[in-house]
């Protein structure tokens, strides 16, 4: 008897349950894809520590991060589902423009926004990048306001 998601990979199917993520890649590669994230998640560069030692359990405004996030086909350094904001961390070998930009217009297609940091910027302006990404995050066209109709106060306190 195969799990779900050996019967998907074995057909070669997008998997059904989970967050949607995924849609447009088979279930062996985003089950290869997957495992990438696992290995980087495992496996961090020093700024990806560095940044996370900050971003990690809601500490940035109280903003919920996750780190190597699967999006697709594509692995996130930072990714802030709520907001829907990609953050990604640049280092001095990576120097290709154009595949960014396609990147970017990929995750933009599927509803993400992405801000890029250098290794150089988290190293030594922590702070500022920091402060930066707080401002986008909250200056966010999907920050919801309070709802309208909140319930009573006290409703379902036990005395």
């Amino acid at each position: 008897m195969l799990t779900l998601r050996e019967e998907d990979v074995r057909l070669g199917s997008p998997p059904l349950q989970g967050r949607g993520r995924g849609w447009g890649v088979s279930a062996d590669a985003l089950v290869r894809v997957q495992g990438y994230a696992a290995d980087m998640r495992r496996n961090p560069t020093g700024p990806e520590k560095r940044l996370w030692s900050y971003l990690s359990r809601s500490q940035l405004g109280g903003f919920k991060f996750r780190r190597q996030a699967v999006i697709g086909a594509f692995i996130a350094d930072f990714l802030c589902p709520a907001e829907r904001l990609v953050v990604e961390i640049d280092g001095h070998t990576h120097d290709d423009a154009e595949a960014d930009r396609s990147r970017d217009a990929a995750l933009a297609a599927l509803g993400y926004r992405t801000i890029r940091f250098t290794n150089t910027d988290v190293m030594q302006n922590v702070e500022g990048v920091l402060t930066r990404l707080l401002d986008i995050l909250q200056a966010s066209p999907l920050r919801r306001a309070p709802h309208p109709n909140p319930s009573p106060e006290g409703e379902g306190l036990e005395r």
